[in-house]
């Protein structure tokens, strides 16, 4: 299926047989794309096929191997992402790009810090343009806020309004949505429906197949660096999208590995975080989970997931409340001999938190694990070596290289080695923040069939998600979370849908501690 050929005004940017090539392996392959005027231009692909690089070319960040920009029926080179800003191209990365120890307003004006005269920088104008934009997105955010107290789906809000003030012509928004709750979705939507309105063209990089069908009017499919398929986006189905990228039909997430669950393995008490504010985050949660069990823990943003999850691997030692593995209470306040007895927590925030981006493929996934190489004051590195090859062939981690940076590889296959230095600790109990976030069908099938593989070793899994398909999917039980409190549990056999948003929908309403 093609695009019904668009009148030449229409189209603002073009590129003509692009490639990019690194270290010898080819990451963009002649590649040949129009954006236009007024339109939700749609980027979808696996991860690794070549999305995030082909945007950075068109925002400057990378500089094409082969072939050509052009913008306006005029031939460009961009040499830095400040030059492509210059022309009218602004991108929101899908990982995020703030300075945590800067307000709001200095992150949003970052090298482009607003003047006055001999004075300097004019902060207070900055403040307000900075509340205008997130007014816009309804943010709830005010702009003298440090960047580094809020929450990560706040932190997306900003990265948002830091594009929406650049006024760009072309804006690119990788994966926006990956960490925004359902009335920010909205809220974003119909921003960009006025973009367009205003003949801005957007691109808009998802791995949700039902947020392109929604706002999309041309798509684009990506696999293994080369386009495969363009099409109106009012042709096409979800189906199409799917065989275009992995082609295939979609693959079955809901088929789980019979398994046997076993004694309780992990048990919270109680647990509860005060917040800076006043109030608490996390409110009492008391829950269980057994061997071989996957309990999977739904929320919106805001819930607690995350906080609860950092209060059980010792992030928050002023929580309150007990923990306990195989039946034994852990005392340890602290993350590092927290991990010892057996816990392992996969970040929400892999880029920050899960990873050191400076490093390569290998060092990240040993890096928790040094000690089981270790011989008095050496590192057996044959010992070490195995166990990374062993960790790679078993997460189907694309790594052609080890020793390359782990910033080199796409978003799924960064998540994949996040879980694989969790899982090289030998832990009892696996604690997962969003493990799909920000990554495709194909690697999201890769992650849920790792966590039933687990889980029928014998691995207790708990695992937060706002996506209700996936905890229904993945669960043997779901824990319902919202404002901090716990306010249900339920069998698999029990849940349904209306009964899991009924019961996230109660806010404030605390239904007292149920028995897990």
């Amino acid at each position: 299926m093609t695009i019904t050929e668009a009148p030449k005004d229409d189209i603002i940017l073009r590129l003509d047989d692009v490639s990019k090539v690194y270290s010898g392996i080819v990451a963009v392959k002649h590649a040949n794309l129009e954006l236009r005027r007024g339109a939700v231009n749609v980027l979808v692909g696996e991860n690794g096929a070549g999305k995030s690089t082909l945007m950075k070319i068109i925002a400057g960040v990378e500089r094409p191997t082969l072939g050509s920009i052009i913008l306006e029926d005029e031939t460009v080179s961009f040499t830095s992402p400040a030059d492509a800003q210059a022309h009218g191209i602004g991108m929101i990365f899908q990982e995020l790009n703030l300075f945590a120890n800067m307000s709001v307003a200095e992150n949003i004006f970052a090298t482009r810090e607003l003047t006055r005269g001999i004075i300097g920088i004019d902060h207070k104008e900055q403040v307000r343009k900075a509340n205008e934009l997130l007014e816009r997105l309804d943010a709830g955010i005010d702009a003298e806020t440090m960047v580094e107290d809020l929450p990560i789906g706040q932190q997306q809000l900003v990265e948002i309004a830091k594009a929406m003030s650049l006024n760009a012509r072309i804006l690119i928004m990788d994966e926006p949505t990956s960490a925004l709750s359902a009335a920010e979705v909205e809220i974003l939507f119909k921003v960009i429906g006025e973009l367009k309105a205003q003949g801005v063209a957007i691109v808009y990089i998802s791995h949700r197949l039902e947020e392109l069908m929604r706002i999309g009017d041309f798509i684009t499919v990506l696999r293994d660096g080369q386009i495969t398929g363009q099409a109106t986006v009012k042709d096409i189905d979800t189906r199409w999208i799917v065989r275009s990228m992995i082609g295939s039909d979609a693959k079955d997430f809901a088929k789980s590995v019979n398994h046997t669950v076993g004694k309780e393995m992990f048990r919270t008490e109680n647990i509860s975080l005060p917040r800076p504010t006043g109030g608490l985050a996390v409110d009492n949660i008391s829950l269980s989970v057994k061997a071989g069990e996957i309990l999977g823990i739904y929320g919106l943003m805001g819930a607690g997931r995350s906080e609860f999850f950092e209060c059980v691997i010792g992030r928050h030692t002023h929580s309150t409340g007990k923990i306990f593995i195989d039946g034994e209470e852990v005392r340890a306040r602290d993350t590092t001999r927290r991990i010892r007895r057996g816990l392992a927590l996969i970040p929400e925030d892999r880029q920050r938190e899960g990873l050191v981006q400076v490093l390569s493929i290998a060092s990240n996934l040993t890096l928790a694990s040094l000690a089981r190489f270790t011989r008095l004051f050496h590192i057996n590195a044959k010992a070490e070596k195995n166990a990374i090859v062993e960790a790679i062939r078993d997460l189907a981690i694309k790594a052609p290289n080890p020793d390359f940076e782990v910033t080199s590889m796409s978003g799924g296959n960064q998540q994949k080695v996040v879980i694989g230095k969790a899982l090289m600790t030998n832990p009892k109990v696996l604690l997962m923040d969003e493990p799909s976030r920000g990554i495709d069908v194909g690697a999201k099938a890769d992650v849920f069939r790792t966590m039933r593989r687990l889980a029928a070793d014998g691995l207790a899994i708990l695992f937060s998600t706002s996506d209700l398909e996936e905890v229904m999917a993945l669960s043997d039980r779901i824990a319902v979370l919202s404002n901090g409190h716990l306010i249900a549990v339920f069998n698999r056999d029990d849940a349904t849908e209306d009964a899991i948003i009924a019961a996230s929908a109660k806010g404030h309403e605390h239904q007292g501690k149920l028995a897990s």
